[in-house]
């Protein structure tokens, strides 16, 4: 007969992905996660795989719980520009103060610590950043066909650019004390939605 788990491995996930986000991936022993989490080294390798397996499901728990806010956010009825607006000016918030600004993104700390060097973990990059431009591009697109975003500008450029400076964003107020530097710069970013 088989045992039940003794663990939530939900629970567990999460509170596996909150431990890598703060300390990042190669700073975080397995030891880390068996304390950590409260559960035994080989139940952990039986649930979640290596230490690499749960790192990458991590990632996918933390992009779901991240997309589906940002995409309700920028695809609400009406006007599609002060969506973005607060978008990239919430961004910057994080990036600026309090408990997330230290912690950052754990898709930018990603593209940092493991892309260069881990193709699943770029994979999962590079399709959270893809998604990131799409949503940004549609609202965009939005804004542009009810008359709040000048017909000369290209929607899918200004998505770029804002894929480029939210993520930037989270990297300099990871290092940067100064909060002036990160809500600066989102606030000259958006002069080019004018």
């Amino acid at each position: 007969m088989a045992r039940t788990k003794e663990f939530d491995p939900d629970a567990a996930l999460q509170s596996a992905l909150e431990l890598f986000w703060r300390r990042g991936y190669e700073a975080t022993s397995m030891s880390d996660l068996v304390e950590h989490l409260g559960i035994g080294r080989a139940s952990l390798y039986a649930t979640f795989g290596s230490k690499h397996e749960l790192y990458l499901k991590a990632l996918d728990r933390y992009q779901q719980s991240c997309d589906g806010p940002l995409l309700r956010e920028l695809s609400q009825p009406g006007p599609a520009l002060p969506a973005v607006r607060a978008v990239v000016r919430r961004f910057a918030s994080e990036a600026a103060t309090g408990e997330r600004r230290l912690s950052g993104c754990l898709v930018t700390n990603t593209a940092a610590e493991l892309a260069p060097h881990d193709p699943a973990a770029a994979r999962r990059v590079q399709h959270s950043w893809d998604r990131l431009e799409t949503m940004l591009h549609s609202a965009l697109i939005r804004a542009q066909a009810q008359g709040e975003l000048a017909a000369d500008r290209d929607p899918q450029t200004l998505a770029r650019m804002l894929l480029v400076l939210l993520q930037g964003l989270r990297v300099v107020g990871k290092a940067s004390p100064d909060p002036a530097r990160v809500r600066d710069a989102a606030e000259q970013a958006l002069t080019l939605l004018d």
